[in-house]
């Protein structure tokens, strides 16, 4: 019985301390490590998740550990996405790039299929985004962070917020 209480008390204690430290280092650490994530934002929070959880529950993870992993994965964070800000091929490296799925009305069925996308998921996109049919919309990209864009049909406007998404001809970004 006094074994259970000194795992309870463990919890509360380490677990109180661990969450308000992580909170801390989260706030700390500035807006970037709690955006939209992209697979290696993904990673870095489910470690946070499981640092914390192996700090509250195993008393042999002790919370200067715990804290000290969770601070060297924010440090990590913090410098990859400040060289990744610097360095375009170093951001090729750790993020996906956007990619077009309808273009100008015509799904682009390859690139649907490369990324897994179901022609449900593009028409929903241009649902969301108040169009009812595909000939209304220049295009819908798949985003870094996996969600949809999508551009209503273009008039007299440049496209130059696409120009690094792919598959785009890069032509177009000219004025139409």
């Amino acid at each position: 019985m006094l074994n259970s209480w000194d795992s309870i008390q463990h919890t509360l204690i380490v677990g109180t301390l661990g969450y308000i430290a992580t909170i801390i280092l989260l706030r700390v650490s500035g807006k970037r490590t709690l955006s939209k994530w992209n697979a290696f934002d993904f990673v870095i929070t489910i470690a946070f998740g499981s640092i914390l959880a192996s700090m509250m529950l195993s008393k042999d993870t002790s919370l200067v550990q715990g804290v000290l992993a969770i601070g060297l994965l924010v440090l990590f964070q913090f410098i990859i996405t400040w060289i990744s800000v610097r360095s375009n091929i170093f951001q090729g490296w750790i993020k996906a790039e956007p990619t077009l799925l309808l273009f100008k009305g015509e799904l682009q069925h390859h690139a649907m299929r490369h990324q897994r996308v179901a022609e449900g998921e593009v028409l929903a996109a241009l649902r969301t985004n108040g169009m009812a049919a595909l000939e209304d919309a220049e295009a819908v990209i798949l985003e870094t962070d996996g969600s949809f864009s999508a551009i209503k049909k273009l008039k007299d406007s440049s496209a130059s917020a696409l120009a690094d998404v792919k598959g785009y001809p890069k032509q177009s970004t000219a004025r139409i």
